[in-house]
């Protein structure tokens, strides 16, 4: 039992750890604000992601096992990330593992390493996961995924804090913080048998949630900012979103969360370099089903009438020539398709299923603009 001393003196030493990482975060939160490419903070001023953000930083100076859960695409890697950044551990390894991508039978020995002639294609000893990251942070990533099996030897590890490579006796200790992170529900894969219960406990003594994008959709602005200054910084000119486009997009649910919301607008930046991007030019799944002013209305029925996606025509009427009206169908399944397929003529073509050298006629005949169709083609080649 601990003495009165011994616990003023270990609150004492808590209150320490949390105001030596005071500088980390405060450096953390100028870089992001001044947009000096701190890639990792958790971006937004929503009650939710500041809970989270709160969570991580207090426990950044502490080793307990974290568990990060949170819809795919919410940024758990980020997160991950962000707090071993404020950890005295920063200046170490941080090595992610992708749990659900690795073969069962392959990763035992992604982990944890193996001798040479351990196994059939051991021709060199190899060292794991685990002992890259010593001194540093593991992190886990799907952790929901891995079988049965290999988590009673991740449990060992845990528990006794040691491992083995394959075709060795010998025990390796290990000084790794372990974060873990998964999109599933454990304690319902815990009920079906799919999740240990004592793995579940083991990984969870620090539970943070990350809230899916649609439920802070007030972030979008500045997460927005920070990932293009990010694709700026990899040499991308980045686009400016207007109001309206700002408005329309916090509407969308996000499916794919942050995830999704990078990738469109890396697409954007491709296709508008330097520009200002409005509702017209967002792909209609980012605009079908959002209640719309009657200004955003006239906007998509000018691009409507420019050669819009074919689901926003309507029937022609008397005076419409059938002609005309099918040329713009025809327009703007082209546009579609070279969308869908980043630019590339070839994979265009073949989710149209005509020849290429058609669909390039096609293309010079209806003066197709560049930006629809060669823009995304010729910076990946």
């Amino acid at each position: 039992m601990n003495s009165p001393q011994d616990n003023d003196s270990e609150i004492v030493t808590q209150e320490r750890r949390a105001r030596s990482n005071l500088p980390r975060i405060e450096s953390a939160k100028l870089s992001a604000v001044e947009g000096s490419g701190y890639r990792y903070y958790p971006t937004g001023t929503s009650t939710k992601i500041k809970q989270a953000r709160k969570l991580l930083e207090q426990v950044a100076s502490f080793d307990s096992n974290v568990l990060i859960t949170g819809e795919s695409g919410t940024g758990k890697e980020w997160a991950a990330r962000y707090l071993h950044d404020l950890a005295d551990r920063a200046d170490q390894p941080f090595v992610p593992v992708n749990c659900g991508a690795i073969p069962a039978d392959l990763l035992e020995s992604e982990l944890f390493g193996h001798e040479k002639g351990a196994f059939t294609g051991a021709y060199a000893t190899r060292i794991g996961r685990f002992e890259a990251a010593e001194g540093g942070t593991i992190f886990l990533d799907e952790i929901g995924d891995m079988s049965l099996p290999m988590q009673v030897k991740l449990l060992r590890v845990l528990q006794e804090r040691v491992f083995e490579r394959i075709g060795s006796n010998h025990s390796t200790p290990c000084n790794v913080r372990v974060v873990a992170a998964t999109h599933r529900d454990l304690e319902q894969a815990i009920t079906t048998k799919e999740f240990r219960e004592d793995l579940f406990y083991r990984l969870n003594v620090f539970p943070i949630e990350l809230p899916p994008l649609r439920e802070r959709a007030d972030d979008l602005p500045l997460l927005a900012e920070s990932i293009l200054n990010d694709r700026r910084n990899k040499g991308l000119d980045r686009i400016t979103l207007t109001l309206g486009a700002q408005r329309v997009l916090k509407q969308y649910k996000w499916p794919g969360n942050i995830r999704e919301l990078a990738n469109l607008l890396e697409r954007l930046c491709v296709l508008h370099p330097g520009g200002n991007v409005d509702i017209c030019d967002l792909p209609s799944r980012y605009t079908a089903g959002v209640p719309l002013r009657s200004s955003d209305t006239e906007v998509l029925l000018e691009k409507r009438q420019a050669g819009a996606i074919p689901e926003e025509f309507e029937l022609p009427g008397e005076s419409t020539s059938l002609k005309d009206y099918l040329e713009k169908v025809e327009v703007s399944l082209i546009r579609r398709a070279l969308e869908d397929a980043e630019g590339v003529v070839a994979d265009a073509a073949r989710r149209l299923q005509i020849g290429r050298t058609t669909l390039s006629e096609k293309i010079k005949r209806y003066k197709i603009p560049p930006s629809s169709a060669e823009a995304l083609s010729s910076r990946s080649h």
